[in-house]
Protein backbone atom coordinates (compact mmCIF):
# COMPACT_ATOMS: atom_id res chain seq x y z
CA UNK A 1 0.00 0.00 0.00
CA UNK A 2 1.56 3.15 -0.52
CA UNK A 3 2.09 5.47 1.78
CA UNK A 4 0.23 8.71 2.05
CA UNK A 5 2.33 11.76 2.45
CA UNK A 6 1.02 14.08 5.04
CA UNK A 7 1.67 18.17 4.71
CA UNK A 8 1.03 20.94 6.68
CA UNK A 9 -1.50 23.60 5.03
CA UNK A 10 1.00 26.40 6.71
CA UNK A 11 3.58 25.49 4.98
CA UNK A 12 2.16 26.70 1.72
CA UNK A 13 1.17 30.09 3.88
CA UNK A 14 3.31 33.80 3.88
CA UNK A 15 5.34 32.91 6.91
CA UNK A 16 5.32 35.45 9.46
CA UNK A 17 8.27 37.50 8.45
CA UNK A 18 6.71 37.67 4.59
CA UNK A 19 3.19 38.54 5.48
CA UNK A 20 2.59 42.07 4.59
CA UNK A 21 1.88 44.41 7.66
CA UNK A 22 -1.27 46.26 8.18
CA UNK A 23 -0.77 49.70 8.43
CA UNK A 24 -3.08 50.93 11.76
CA UNK A 25 -3.73 47.17 13.01
CA UNK A 26 -3.12 48.44 16.49
CA UNK A 27 -3.25 51.95 18.21
CA UNK A 28 -2.02 52.81 21.20
CA UNK A 29 -3.59 55.47 23.89
CA UNK A 30 -2.40 57.32 27.15
CA UNK A 31 -4.71 58.28 29.25
CA UNK A 32 -8.01 56.73 29.81
CA UNK A 33 -10.44 60.02 31.37
CA UNK A 34 -13.50 60.71 29.65
CA UNK A 35 -11.99 61.39 26.42
CA UNK A 36 -9.81 58.80 26.37
CA UNK A 37 -12.07 56.90 26.73
CA UNK A 38 -14.46 57.90 23.64
CA UNK A 39 -11.14 57.88 21.31
CA UNK A 40 -10.49 54.10 22.64
CA UNK A 41 -14.80 53.44 22.13
CA UNK A 42 -14.02 55.04 18.71
CA UNK A 43 -11.66 53.37 17.29
CA UNK A 44 -12.52 49.77 18.63
CA UNK A 45 -16.12 49.96 17.18
CA UNK A 46 -14.07 49.89 13.50
CA UNK A 47 -12.79 46.68 14.16
CA UNK A 48 -9.13 48.19 15.37
CA UNK A 49 -7.07 46.86 17.88
CA UNK A 50 -6.43 49.29 21.01
CA UNK A 51 -3.57 49.59 23.86
CA UNK A 52 -4.36 51.98 26.48
CA UNK A 53 -1.84 53.26 29.21
CA UNK A 54 -2.82 54.19 32.73
CA UNK A 55 -1.55 54.79 36.21
CA UNK A 56 -2.30 51.70 37.78
CA UNK A 57 -4.15 48.47 37.48
CA UNK A 58 -6.93 49.37 39.51
CA UNK A 59 -7.78 52.21 36.78
CA UNK A 60 -7.51 50.00 33.94
CA UNK A 61 -10.04 48.23 35.90
CA UNK A 62 -12.34 51.19 36.44
CA UNK A 63 -12.25 51.93 32.68
CA UNK A 64 -12.95 48.91 31.44
CA UNK A 65 -16.32 48.95 33.54
CA UNK A 66 -16.58 52.71 32.72
CA UNK A 67 -16.24 51.62 29.31
CA UNK A 68 -18.97 48.70 29.36
CA UNK A 69 -21.22 50.85 30.69
CA UNK A 70 -21.48 53.25 28.20
CA UNK A 71 -21.34 50.54 25.13
CA UNK A 72 -24.50 48.98 28.01
CA UNK A 73 -26.54 52.80 27.24
CA UNK A 74 -26.19 52.21 23.32
CA UNK A 75 -27.45 48.70 23.23
CA UNK A 76 -30.51 50.28 25.38
CA UNK A 77 -30.78 52.70 22.88
CA UNK A 78 -30.94 50.06 19.92
CA UNK A 79 -26.91 51.31 19.15
CA UNK A 80 -25.75 48.16 18.88
CA UNK A 81 -26.22 44.68 20.28
CA UNK A 82 -24.51 42.48 23.07
CA UNK A 83 -22.44 40.71 20.75
CA UNK A 84 -21.20 43.57 19.29
CA UNK A 85 -19.87 44.91 22.69
CA UNK A 86 -18.11 41.75 23.47
CA UNK A 87 -16.20 42.07 20.39
CA UNK A 88 -15.54 45.62 20.95
CA UNK A 89 -14.54 44.94 24.51
CA UNK A 90 -12.11 41.80 23.30
CA UNK A 91 -10.18 44.35 21.14
CA UNK A 92 -9.14 46.32 23.85
CA UNK A 93 -6.21 45.64 26.66
CA UNK A 94 -4.92 47.93 29.27
CA UNK A 95 -1.87 48.07 30.36
CA UNK A 96 0.92 50.17 32.94
CA UNK A 97 3.73 49.54 30.66
CA UNK A 98 4.96 51.64 27.36
CA UNK A 99 6.91 48.99 26.03
CA UNK A 100 3.26 47.20 25.42
CA UNK A 101 3.23 49.99 22.56
CA UNK A 102 5.77 48.53 20.55
CA UNK A 103 3.98 46.50 17.65
CA UNK A 104 1.34 50.29 17.53
CA UNK A 105 1.16 52.04 14.53
CA UNK A 106 -0.21 55.14 15.82
CA UNK A 107 -0.10 56.07 19.79
CA UNK A 108 -2.27 59.19 20.78
CA UNK A 109 -1.87 61.13 24.01
CA UNK A 110 -4.97 62.20 25.82
CA UNK A 111 -4.11 63.07 29.18
CA UNK A 112 -5.45 65.36 31.79
CA UNK A 113 -3.74 68.28 32.97
CA UNK A 114 -5.12 71.36 34.59
CA UNK A 115 -1.52 73.68 34.40
CA UNK A 116 -0.75 74.33 31.21
CA UNK A 117 3.39 74.97 31.80
CA UNK A 118 3.12 71.29 33.95
CA UNK A 119 1.01 69.91 31.20
CA UNK A 120 3.74 70.83 28.23
CA UNK A 121 6.27 68.86 30.72
CA UNK A 122 4.19 65.89 31.10
CA UNK A 123 3.21 65.45 27.37
CA UNK A 124 6.76 66.24 26.48
CA UNK A 125 7.87 63.30 28.98
CA UNK A 126 5.28 60.72 27.82
CA UNK A 127 6.27 61.23 24.05
CA UNK A 128 9.41 60.44 24.71
CA UNK A 129 8.66 57.14 26.44
CA UNK A 130 6.37 56.26 23.52
CA UNK A 131 9.68 56.99 21.09
CA UNK A 132 11.87 54.77 23.53
CA UNK A 133 9.55 51.55 22.06
CA UNK A 134 7.89 52.42 19.36
CA UNK A 135 9.15 51.55 15.56
CA UNK A 136 10.53 54.16 13.08
CA UNK A 137 6.76 53.71 11.47
CA UNK A 138 5.18 54.66 14.29
CA UNK A 139 3.12 58.23 14.17
CA UNK A 140 3.05 60.02 18.00
CA UNK A 141 0.23 62.40 17.96
CA UNK A 142 -1.39 64.58 20.55
CA UNK A 143 -5.13 65.37 21.27
CA UNK A 144 -4.56 68.36 22.81
CA UNK A 145 -6.23 71.19 21.45
CA UNK A 146 -3.97 74.29 23.38
CA UNK A 147 -0.75 73.35 23.17
CA UNK A 148 0.95 72.86 19.96
CA UNK A 149 2.55 69.74 18.30
CA UNK A 150 5.72 71.59 17.41
CA UNK A 151 6.67 72.29 21.06
CA UNK A 152 5.93 68.59 22.54
CA UNK A 153 7.96 66.89 19.91
CA UNK A 154 10.82 69.90 20.18
CA UNK A 155 13.22 66.87 22.25
CA UNK A 156 12.64 63.93 20.14
CA UNK A 157 15.12 61.96 17.98
CA UNK A 158 12.54 61.46 15.33
CA UNK A 159 10.15 65.11 15.53
CA UNK A 160 8.71 64.81 11.77
CA UNK A 161 6.69 61.07 12.44
CA UNK A 162 4.35 63.75 15.47
CA UNK A 163 1.09 65.34 14.63
CA UNK A 164 -2.15 67.10 16.67
CA UNK A 165 -4.78 64.95 16.69
CA UNK A 166 -8.00 66.04 17.93
CA UNK A 167 -10.73 64.04 18.27
CA UNK A 168 -14.41 66.16 18.22
CA UNK A 169 -15.97 64.11 20.82
CA UNK A 170 -18.29 66.07 22.85
CA UNK A 171 -20.92 67.33 19.80
CA UNK A 172 -23.37 64.63 19.10
CA UNK A 173 -22.68 63.34 15.30
CA UNK A 174 -19.50 65.21 15.02
CA UNK A 175 -17.53 63.20 11.96
CA UNK A 176 -14.21 65.42 11.62
CA UNK A 177 -10.90 64.85 13.28
CA UNK A 178 -8.42 68.27 13.15
CA UNK A 179 -5.18 67.56 11.75
CA UNK A 180 -2.27 69.46 12.81
CA UNK A 181 0.95 69.21 10.97
CA UNK A 182 4.09 70.67 13.14
CA UNK A 183 6.92 72.39 11.95
CA UNK A 184 8.87 69.02 11.34
CA UNK A 185 6.37 67.21 10.41
CA UNK A 186 6.34 65.00 6.84
CA UNK A 187 3.78 64.73 3.80
CA UNK A 188 4.00 61.06 4.62
CA UNK A 189 2.76 61.08 8.31
CA UNK A 190 -0.14 63.56 7.37
CA UNK A 191 -0.91 61.00 4.25
CA UNK A 192 -0.65 58.24 6.84
CA UNK A 193 -3.05 59.91 9.10
CA UNK A 194 -5.43 60.64 6.54
CA UNK A 195 -5.98 57.21 6.01
CA UNK A 196 -6.43 56.46 9.65
CA UNK A 197 -9.30 58.87 9.88
CA UNK A 198 -10.39 57.21 6.68
CA UNK A 199 -10.23 53.84 8.27
CA UNK A 200 -12.64 54.87 11.43
CA UNK A 201 -15.11 56.99 9.18
CA UNK A 202 -14.09 60.13 9.82
CA UNK A 203 -12.97 63.46 7.97
CA UNK A 204 -9.74 65.24 8.23
CA UNK A 205 -9.38 68.64 8.07
CA UNK A 206 -5.77 70.01 7.92
CA UNK A 207 -4.99 72.59 9.76
CA UNK A 208 -2.16 75.12 10.61
CA UNK A 209 -0.19 74.76 13.76
CA UNK A 210 -1.98 77.11 16.25
CA UNK A 211 -3.26 76.95 20.01
CA UNK A 212 -7.10 75.99 19.97
CA UNK A 213 -7.35 74.93 16.49
CA UNK A 214 -10.40 75.79 14.62
CA UNK A 215 -12.89 74.13 17.10
CA UNK A 216 -11.72 75.55 20.29
CA UNK A 217 -10.89 79.26 19.44
CA UNK A 218 -14.73 79.67 18.03
CA UNK A 219 -16.11 78.16 20.49
CA UNK A 220 -14.54 79.66 23.88
CA UNK A 221 -15.11 82.80 22.19
CA UNK A 222 -19.00 81.64 21.52
CA UNK A 223 -19.26 81.07 24.86
CA UNK A 224 -17.79 83.90 26.08
CA UNK A 225 -20.29 86.06 24.01
CA UNK A 226 -22.98 84.00 25.29
CA UNK A 227 -22.00 84.80 29.00
CA UNK A 228 -21.63 88.85 28.63
CA UNK A 229 -25.20 88.53 26.77
CA UNK A 230 -26.76 86.35 29.73
CA UNK A 231 -24.96 88.67 32.55
CA UNK A 232 -26.33 91.97 30.77
CA UNK A 233 -29.94 90.42 31.09
CA UNK A 234 -30.88 90.42 27.58
CA UNK A 235 -32.26 86.87 27.64
CA UNK A 236 -32.36 84.08 29.89
CA UNK A 237 -30.07 81.26 29.28
CA UNK A 238 -32.62 78.84 27.86
CA UNK A 239 -33.37 81.21 25.23
CA UNK A 240 -30.19 81.82 24.65
CA UNK A 241 -29.80 78.19 24.38
CA UNK A 242 -32.83 77.75 22.21
CA UNK A 243 -31.89 80.90 19.73
CA UNK A 244 -28.48 79.27 18.59
CA UNK A 245 -30.55 75.87 18.11
CA UNK A 246 -33.63 76.58 16.44
CA UNK A 247 -31.87 79.93 14.86
CA UNK A 248 -29.00 78.62 13.54
CA UNK A 249 -29.55 74.66 13.36
CA UNK A 250 -26.49 74.15 15.86
CA UNK A 251 -27.08 70.72 18.01
CA UNK A 252 -26.58 72.16 21.39
CA UNK A 253 -27.08 75.67 22.82
CA UNK A 254 -23.40 77.55 24.08
CA UNK A 255 -24.04 76.55 27.64
CA UNK A 256 -25.56 72.99 27.30
CA UNK A 257 -21.98 72.54 25.09
CA UNK A 258 -20.05 73.68 28.04
CA UNK A 259 -21.77 71.42 30.72
CA UNK A 260 -21.36 68.89 28.11
CA UNK A 261 -17.82 69.67 27.38
CA UNK A 262 -17.30 70.58 31.50
CA UNK A 263 -16.92 73.77 32.93
CA UNK A 264 -13.23 73.09 34.11
CA UNK A 265 -12.23 72.39 31.36
CA UNK A 266 -13.33 75.42 29.06
CA UNK A 267 -11.94 77.43 31.69
CA UNK A 268 -8.79 75.72 31.34
CA UNK A 269 -8.75 76.26 27.18
CA UNK A 270 -9.74 80.02 27.80
CA UNK A 271 -6.95 80.33 30.55
CA UNK A 272 -4.39 78.94 28.26
CA UNK A 273 -5.57 80.44 24.50
CA UNK A 274 -5.49 83.91 26.58
CA UNK A 275 -2.47 83.27 27.72
CA UNK A 276 -1.25 82.64 24.15
CA UNK A 277 -2.80 85.54 22.26
CA UNK A 278 -3.38 87.95 24.92
CA UNK A 279 -7.04 88.98 23.38
CA UNK A 280 -9.58 89.12 26.10
CA UNK A 281 -12.24 87.84 24.09
CA UNK A 282 -10.32 84.93 25.36
CA UNK A 283 -10.51 85.41 29.24
CA UNK A 284 -13.10 83.47 30.96
CA UNK A 285 -16.23 84.97 31.92
CA UNK A 286 -16.63 85.41 35.91
CA UNK A 287 -19.65 83.13 35.29
CA UNK A 288 -17.76 80.14 34.32
CA UNK A 289 -15.70 80.90 37.15
CA UNK A 290 -17.91 81.46 39.55
CA UNK A 291 -19.82 78.10 38.76
CA UNK A 292 -16.36 76.41 38.75
CA UNK A 293 -15.33 77.33 42.20
CA UNK A 294 -18.66 76.07 43.14
CA UNK A 295 -18.00 72.93 41.73
CA UNK A 296 -20.59 73.30 39.13
CA UNK A 297 -18.86 71.79 36.27
CA UNK A 298 -21.86 70.78 34.22
CA UNK A 299 -22.83 67.24 33.30
CA UNK A 300 -20.55 65.14 35.09
CA UNK A 301 -21.06 66.92 38.41
CA UNK A 302 -24.96 67.10 38.34
CA UNK A 303 -24.90 70.89 38.08
CA UNK A 304 -23.23 73.41 35.84
CA UNK A 305 -25.76 76.32 33.99
CA UNK A 306 -28.20 73.75 34.02
CA UNK A 307 -28.76 70.82 36.69
CA UNK A 308 -28.80 66.75 35.66
CA UNK A 309 -30.16 63.46 36.69
CA UNK A 310 -28.00 60.57 37.47
CA UNK A 311 -28.13 59.77 33.79
CA UNK A 312 -27.14 63.02 32.74
CA UNK A 313 -29.74 63.80 31.44
CA UNK A 314 -31.11 67.75 31.57
CA UNK A 315 -33.66 68.25 34.23
CA UNK A 316 -36.05 70.32 32.13
CA UNK A 317 -37.29 72.99 33.69
CA UNK A 318 -40.72 75.16 32.54
CA UNK A 319 -39.33 78.07 30.10
CA UNK A 320 -40.92 81.67 29.22
CA UNK A 321 -40.27 82.60 25.81
CA UNK A 322 -41.20 85.57 25.71
CA UNK A 323 -41.97 88.70 28.07
CA UNK A 324 -44.28 90.17 25.75
CA UNK A 325 -46.74 86.93 26.15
Amino acid sequence: MKEKIVEQIENYALSKKERPKVQFAQIGVVGAGTTGQRIILMIATKGIEVIFLDLSQEKIDQTYREMAEELDSRIEHWGMTSGDKRAVLSRIKGTTEYKDFKDCDLVIESILSKVREFSVEIRKNIFKKIEEVVGRHAIIATNSTTTVITELSSELVHKDRCVSLHFSTTAPGANVVEVVRGLHTTEDICDGINKFTTLIDKIPISVDESPGLISVRLFVALIGEACDVLMEGVASKENIDLTMKNGLGLPLGPFEMADKIGLDKVVRWMDNLHKEFGDLKYKPSPLIKKLVRANRLGRKSGKGFYSYDDHGNKVIEKVKTSSCN
